[in-house]
Parts: structure tokens; sequence; C-alpha cells
């Protein structure tokens, strides 16, 4: 009989655990396969990591791994991919806006022959500004990224052990999942969904977070940023050759006239302009490199009940 694990990462959730583990049962028991679910605490302030290891102490099939503090969302999932033992892993939210009743959809679809089928989310219950933000976002990464995104999908997902695998071959410490997923390629299928309000709690994203993380997409699966630093430097060098040519000629033909200050000011706040966004997006992979070069790990262990799974 397969086994089937559920990846749920949770930060300041102590209200949703309990709720999340009982949907979560209800579910996999009408469902013929072996299951184990895998809580991560990343580093709660809260009861949350009470919550879990009081579910652990009374049920078998709740793993959890307590990490030493916040490493965000990317690395608690890491860590969790890294210990289970499923055929197959289905990630999700601890906030239940993730419905475990797509459970039984994604498995089907895992039956199918696909290693990725995904639960895309439609934008009920966003506010308009979200949404357009959201659009305009998604429009502008796919046409500068090398992999493709699509609005509405996110984590909530089942990955086959092949896909799994190849998820873990990826060691760079920088991880934005959504572009990786998409980077492994792997047949795929997409399952519809109503967005579902919180349970619970707060969002932990607020919109600097969610800044953050589109900057992360757009700088993790691409160098065009570089190139085009490189495009606009070349384009004001031209330019400015051919205004130093045009005023050496209106100095030969109509002799030195006074200075302008507005023309001198232009100039200088233009390409000072210029030169400062460039050095910033090259800052950007620079940093990158930086923080790759230490090769720190992307979490750490404080307690857990799961050991790693080396086998790829």
């Amino acid at each position: 009989m397969k086994l089937i694990s559920i990846v749920v990462p949770a930060y300041n959730e102590e209200k949703n655990i309990s709720s999340m583990y009982a949907k979560l049962v209800q579910e996999l028991e009408l469902l013929p396969y072996r299951y184990e679910i895998m809580f991560i605490n990343d580093g709660s302030s809260d009861g949350t990591l009470q919550e879990i290891l009081a579910l652990s102490e009374a049920h078998d099939d709740v793993k959890y791994i307590s990490l030493t503090r916040n490493f965000g969302k990317e690395s608690a999932l890491l860590a969790g991919l890294k210990r289970i033992r499923g055929d197959a892993a289905i990630l999700m939210d601890s906030d239940l806006q993730h419905p475990p009743q797509l459970i039984g959809e994604l498995i089907q679809g895992y039956e199918e022959g696909f290693h990725q089928v995904v639960a895309k989310r439609s934008r009920t219950g966003d506010s308009k500004i979200r949404t357009l933000f959201s659009t305009f976002y998604y429009r502008v990464i796919n046409s500068i990224t090398d992999v493709d995104f699509v609005d509405g999908e996110g984590d909530f997902r089942l990955l086959s052990r092949k896909a799994l695998n190849s998820l873990l071959t990826l060691s760079e410490s920088n991880r934005f999942s959504k572009g990786l997923y998409s980077w492994i390629g792997l047949s795929k299928k997409i399952i519809n969904y109503e967005n579902v309000a919180r349970a619970a709690g707060t969002t932990k994203w607020s919109f600097g977070n969610l800044i953050n993380y589109g900057i992360d997409g757009i700088i993790s699966f691409n160098t065009k940023p570089l190139r085009i630093c490189f495009y606009t430097g070349f384009f004001v060098l031209f330019i400015s050759l051919l205004y130093i040519g045009f005023t050496f000629y209106q100095i030969t033909k109509n002799g030195i006239g006074a200075p302008g200050y507005f023309t001198t000011i232009t100039a200088i706040l233009f390409l000072g302009g210029i030169q400062l966004l460039s050095l910033g997006v090259i800052g950007e992979y620079i940093g990158r490199i930086y923080n790759e070069t230490k090769r720190r790990p992307n979490f750490l262990v404080d307690i857990s009940n799961a050991d790693e799974y080396d086998e790829l």
C-alpha cells in the first residue's frame, strides 16, 4: 500500500493545528493509502509547538520537526521534504486555506501518472488592488524569466517521489519554490478551486514580505536584469557620444556660449540614476553569490521525531 506524506509548515498557527489535523485525517481515512502528517514548526513564538507535540504523543501518524528559529516557509518546506518517506507528498499550509477536501483529487491525478498535481486557486475574495498587482506581476515575471509562472498556483500541490527527488537535488540556498516546481518540469495536472478564507489567526504575509518574495522570483530565475543594465549603459553611452559630437559641432560653428545649468544638472541626475540602478541590480546578484559561497544550511533542527531521508 502506497504511503502519502502530508507536509505542513506552521508559523504561529496555534489556533489551527488541531483543526488542520482533524480535517486531514477525516479525508485521509476515506482513501486506501497509508499516510503520515509532517508538521514543521518554523520557530513559532506561540503555542504551535505544544499543539504539535500533543498530537504526536496521541497519534503515531504525526511526525514533526521544530526549527531553532524562524527560517521562513521555503526552508521549513525543505526540512519537511528531506524527512518524509512517502511515495508522494502533498504540500499544504496550516491555516486551512488549502482545502483538505481536495486531497482525493490530488491523489487521483497522481494515480493517473502525473508527477505534479497542482491546486490552482481563484482570486475570489482578494481585493481589487491585490488582484491588479498580482496580474501585473505575473505578466512582468513571465516576460523576463526563464521559467513559467501561473497566477493562482502555489505550494498546494502533490509531488511524486520522482518530483521530490528532483527538487532535493537542487542545493541552492536562496530557494523560490514556485520557480523550482516549474524548472524541474515533469508532467503536471491542474485542479481549480475557489479561494478559501483563513480559518483563524492573521496572515504572516505583509505587503513588504510580498514585495520581497516577488523580487526573489524575478532575481532567482533569470539574468536578464544584468543584460538590461548592459543595453541601458550602451544606449546612454551612445546618446552621450552623439551629444558630445553635437556640442563640439556647435562650438566650432558658433563659439562657446554660457553653460546651461539645466543641461548640466539633468545630465548628472540622469546618468547618476542609471549608474545607481545598474549597481543595485548587480548588487542583488553579488549578494546572492556571497550567500551561496558561505554554504550555510537552510535550516537547523531543534527537536524532531523524524529522521532525514537521504535515499535519492
